[in-house]
Order: structure tokens, then sequence, then C-alpha cells
């Protein structure tokens, strides 16, 4: 059987930009990936994420700083021009200036935060992208399991090296100089 010819990337950046609203788009290694748009949970999720980063690690106030965290970066790279983790992260001795433009080199740590509709599409295709472009620190945060996943690239795959959960304090890598309640990320109090 032949394989499908993929479609040229001025064609997919067309289609990615004619998507409806509540989709969103990403496309990875020459195919366009479709998503419905993250719901409330997610999203409050992620802005307190976002928070509990920025502080300490772009602003420098309560920890060491020197990062770049950005929710939901529109990056490009070859062949992969637009794709957009959920949380990412650079640091200032690789990406010294936040560019004008379009992001176009790979996080050193990204974050997504699966859902029922999301995890196949983070675990099969994305997870193993972050890998070949060599995002050095994948973390996952799993809102139906209230967990948290850590994991760090060693020789081109992924080494779990932490799951936390539930109402745990923890100081995860590669941001291991702050404390995180994870019970907030949940809507505890």
């Amino acid at each position: 059987m032949a394989a499908k010819p993929t479609p040229p990337l001025d064609d997919l950046l067309a289609k990615l930009d004619a998507l409806p609203p509540g989709v969103t788009g990403e496309i990875i290694k020459g195919t366009l990936y479709t998503t419905p748009r993250p719901l409330a949970r997610h999203m409050s999720i992620e802005g307190l994420l976002v928070g509990d980063l920025t502080t300490p690690y772009q602003r420098g106030r309560g920890g060491p700083g020197g990062w770049w965290i950005l929710p939901e970066p529109g990056i490009g790279l070859p062949g992969s021009p637009e794709f957009s983790p959920d949380v990412a992260g650079w640091r200032r001795a690789r990406l010294p200036q936040l560019p004008e433009g379009r992001l176009s080199l790979a996080p050193d740590w990204l974050c997504e935060i699966q859902s029922t509709k999301t995890r196949g599409f983070d675990l099969r295709v994305k997870r193993p992208f972050y890998a070949e472009i060599g995002v050095e620190w994948l973390w996952y945060v799993d809102a139906d399991a209230r967990t948290l996943s850590v994991s760090r690239l060693h020789e081109g795959h992924w080494l779990e090296v932490g799951v936390y959960g539930d109402r745990e304090k923890v100081s995860a890598a590669p941001f291991d100089a702050v404390e995180i309640d994870l019970a907030e990320w949940w809507g505890e109090p």
C-alpha cells in the first residue's frame, strides 16, 4: 500500500489558519493535529503552574531566576512550524532575550496538562517528538489522577524521575529550588 504524500507546509499552515473557533491546531513533523480548546479546569491548573514558576524562576523573586516561563508559546522548528505546549521554559543562558517573532529554539522544559481528549496525543505524538527535539525535562499534569509526572531526557529516552500527587508539596526538577503545593492545582484551599 502506498503512503499518502505529505501536504506541503503552506497547505497545512492554511488549514491551521482556517480552523473553527474552539479548535486548536499544531503541525508536528509535517502533520496537522487538532484538539478542542482547553476547558476551565485545564486553564486554571495552567495559570497556577505558571504563577508558581514565574515569580521565582523568571522574575527571580524567592528563587534563583534564570528562566523564561511562557504559557502556550507558539514554537516553530524545521518540519514542525507550529506547535504549542501548555507551558514551556527556556534557560536564559540559551535564550538571553525573547524574540520579537516566533520562538525557534526547542525549550529546556515543558509541561502538558492532560485531559481525556488530549492524553493519547500527548503520549503517542508529543512525547517522542519532544525527545527528538532535545527537550531536557518533561512534566505531565493529569488533572483526573491529580498527579504530576516528571521525566528527564537521557540518551534519547525519557526517564521518569518522580510522580507526585494529591496534596503533596513538591520540589520537582528542574525547578526544585521552590516548593509547589499541588493541592492548589486541584482547586483545594
